[in-house]
């Protein structure tokens, strides 16, 4: 095969750069390019050369520059794979891609190409979730941190903003009907997962064509505490604050200016709207069993 790696050496505070010796090795029996990028419009130039040199385009590093490298891919008409190396591995989660960046290079062989679909808030591609609301203040607190917690650093910044938190005025629309609500956060999935195995929307999936819409209404601080561990097994839904509906657009607003986050970074301000690309992007998936 003939492999471009587009690797993001800062990702998952230096992991990808630790890997790639590793990875580099598993992949010697390709035609391999290596090219570590300096921004995510970097990345842009680079899936470009790789798309012009008719290679697959191999995105390491975190959901950031996979959600950027699949926007790239998805344009060009290309074909990509994914090998993880940041912190949250999200897409990797949803996807079935193995964790280590070893075994998943495994899978550029033995998978297959199959189509899946992109989200897009605005004109910006994403592959995993987009949401605004109490999740924006916990990405923005991810952001600043420097502790070293690995994935773990969801978790904290999410114990953290509960302390702070003031409910939000959320005016939306779900494919043209109004949906309005105060409280959490108002997020819209197409893998389903983020924050480092969060299970936000369970049933969501990246071949039916639609978004998932997750709302979370107004709570004390106590209950939203004691329903956060149920995220990681998706059975938060089952709370009488969490609503879950589909829809092919979504348009997002509310009463303080939220950073629109996805795939871990900034992609909009509001207000904002959010559509789905079915089948936009062909990606290299382990073959089902």
């Amino acid at each position: 095969m003939r492999l471009q790696l587009v690797v993001n050496p800062a990702a998952g505070g230096g992991r990808g750069a630790k890997r790639l010796p590793a990875v580099q090795s598993a992949l010697s029996a390709h035609d391999l390019v290596v090219t570590p990028t300096r921004s995510l419009e970097h990345a842009d130039e680079l899936v470009a050369a790789a798309l012009a040199d008719d290679r697959v385009v191999v995105a390491m590093g975190g959901d950031g520059i996979v959600g950027r490298v699949a926007g790239a891919v998805a344009s060009g008409g290309g074909v990509m794979g994914v090998v993880p190396g940041g912190r949250g591995n999200d897409f990797c989660r949803a996807v079935g891609i193995p964790l280590d960046p070893v075994a998943a290079c495994a899978v550029l062989t033995s998978g297959v190409a199959s189509p899946i679909d992109l989200g897009y808030a605005g004109a910006t591609a994403f592959i995993g979730i987009a949401s605004i609301g109490f999740d924006s203040d916990v990405q923005e607190r991810v952001l600043r941190s420097r502790l070293p917690l690995g994935q773990l650093v969801y978790l904290y910044g999410s114990l953290a903003t509960v302390l702070s938190w003031k409910p939000a005025q959320f005016t939306c629309s779900v494919d043209g009907a109004a949906l309005s609500l105060a409280g959490w956060s108002v997020a819209v999935a197409n893998t389903g997962m983020y924050g480092g195995g969060m299970k936000l929307a369970p049933a969501a999936s990246v071949t039916d064509g639609l978004l998932d819409v997750v709302t979370s209404s107004t709570t004390s601080r106590l209950t939203f505490l004691r329903a956060l561990p149920k995220v990681f097994k998706g059975t938060h839904i089952d709370e009488p604050s969490v609503s879950v509906r589909t829809a092919s657009t979504v348009t997002l607003d509310a009463d303080r200016p939220f950073r629109v986050f996805a795939d871990g970074d900034p992609v909009a301000t509001l207000p904002c709207t959010i559509t789905v690309k079915p089948a936009a992007l062909s990606v290299i998936l382990p073959r089902p069993r």
